[in-house]
């Protein structure tokens, strides 16, 4: 059995924690999968540059609308697969290399499993390491989940882990969800050329996103996708790259490929933590307090793996909490999931931080809306853009944010002011009006929208 100080189980936001300051102790890190974890290589750094891929060429296609002639023939695949994961896969190869390369760090390829009190067994390629260690911080990431009708069918399908890689871009795609990374993966193969036909149980896409996001969104691809809304799949019959789906209302859909987006799973399931004195909850999430500690003696647990958020700025958040507490545990810090913002890369763009309208309503809130139209500030004209909007939800008796929506062009950037106000407090009549805002900008939509809550 092999002792170390500290063991990193997981090399995506688990491996970003360990840097200079643990070069006192002998670390391990146990990877089963490639550095960087789901982000890098099957997540939201690869996904966002096929977004901006698909985003070019929706440009391309609507530029009539400023007056340009401008014609496409399409997205050359091969070559954007090459420059995406060309660049990703070179990066999660460094990362290794650089891991390896370390005088403090040993890398252990293979799974794991735990067989006692901070203990581990993994198969690696050479035969099983039974590993010790004195702390442990458990990042073991997620899976997408595959509803049994799917997975029992013997057919193929493609998952968000998988789908970016294929060689060839489908002819006709079944998307089975409508949360963001179906929204997210169903805009790239339609920029691409393929025809998406979306299945999703509930009556909108997006559903979690506030109602009035979730509508518009919905209805500014309905022309663009073949959209069954409150169905389910049932049956996938056929054969490979003739697929028959059969929706719970005896509908047919015949496509090529199957992609399915209902979720994802923690994998605490693969780890036998209860050899080691590590609870879950319902949903397999490994239950920490504030400070990331599980209930075992010496395991913190960071990520997808956790509760919260499933949302790469929040697991590196929550590593750099880890990695404090390990170099300080006299002086904790804890993690706090107050205010947390998330964006969807689609077209048209979405961000959002805090309350819906609808989670409002039902914690009983005094509140007041606030909007303001893409069009009706200058910049909006600039980019002829007539569905976007800003949505805030302010406090009636305090004044500060609850809650804020963007829907349209830069929303990931135009949140973030909104963001900074309501993490220190700040009043929407504050924001509104101490500082400039630049005219003209689009920037003006959520000056004005604060401005129209007050």
């Amino acid at each position: 059995m092999r002792h170390h100080d500290l063991l990193v189980l997981g090399v995506g936001s688990g491996n970003v924690l360990i840097d200079d300051r643990f070069s006192h102790l002998d670390v391990a890190v146990v990877a089963e999968g490639p550095f960087g974890g789901t982000c890098l290589n099957a997540g939201c750094i690869p996904s966002k540059m096929l977004a901006v891929t698909a985003e070019v060429a929706d440009g391309v296609r609507e530029a009539g609308r400023h007056n340009v002639r401008a014609t496409s023939d399409g997205i050359d695949w091969p070559a954007v697969q090459e420059r995406v994961f060309g660049r990703l896969d070179a990066v999660a190869r460094d990362g290794e290399d650089d891991r390896r390369a370390s005088d403090f760090v040993t890398v252990y390829r293979g799974r794991a499993r735990f067989t006692g009190e901070r203990e581990l067994l993994v198969e690696t390629d050479d035969g099983p390491e039974t590993l010790h260690a004195d702390r442990i911080v458990v990042a073991a990431g997620g899976r997408p989940v595959v509803p049994p009708p799917v997975a029992d069918s013997g057919l193929p399908y493609e998952t968000s882990d998988t789908v970016m890689r294929l060689d060839e871009v489908p002819e006709r795609m079944v998307v089975l969800g409508g949360g963001y990374i179906a929204a997210e993966l169903a805009h790239v193969f339609h920029a691409a050329g393929t025809s998406v036909t979306v299945v999703e149980k509930k009556e909108t896409l997006l559903a979690e996103q506030d109602e009035s996001v979730a509508s518009a969104f919905t209805d500014a691809v309905r022309d663009q996708y073949d959209l069954r809304l409150g169905r389910e799949l049932v049956r996938v019959e056929g054969s490979p790259g003739q697929l028959r789906i059969t929706l719970d209302d005896d509908s047919v859909i015949e496509a090529d490929t199957l992609l399915v987006a209902v979720g994802r799973k923690p994998n605490s399931d693969t780890l036998d933590l209860d050899k080691a004195g590590i609870t879950c909850d319902d949903n397999g999430m490994i239950e920490v307090d504030a400070q990331l500690r599980t209930g075992a003696t010496g395991v913190w647990a960071l990520g997808d793996i956790v509760p919260g958020p499933p949302l790469k700025h929040v697991a590196n958040r929550e590593a750099e909490v880890v990695a404090h507490n390990l170099l300080h545990p006299d002086a904790p810090r804890t993690m706090s999931y107050d205010v947390v913002p998330a964006a969807v890369f689609t077209r048209p763009q979405i961000a959002q931080v805090g309350l819906t309208e609808q989670e409002a309503r039902e914690q009983g809130k005094e509140f007041v809306v606030g909007t303001r139209a893409y069009e009706d500030v200058a910049y909006g004209w600039s980019l002829e853009e007539t569905r976007g909007f800003c949505k805030v939800l302010v406090d009636r008796g305090t004044g500060r944010l609850l809650g804020a929506h963007v829907l349209g062009p830069q929303a990931a950037t135009l949140v973030q002011p909104l963001v900074l106000a309501m993490t220190f407090g700040l009043t929407a009549r504050d924001v509104a009006e101490r500082p400039l805002w630049i005219h003209p900008a689009l920037t003006e939509v959520v000056e004005n929208a604060l401005r129209d809550a007050m």
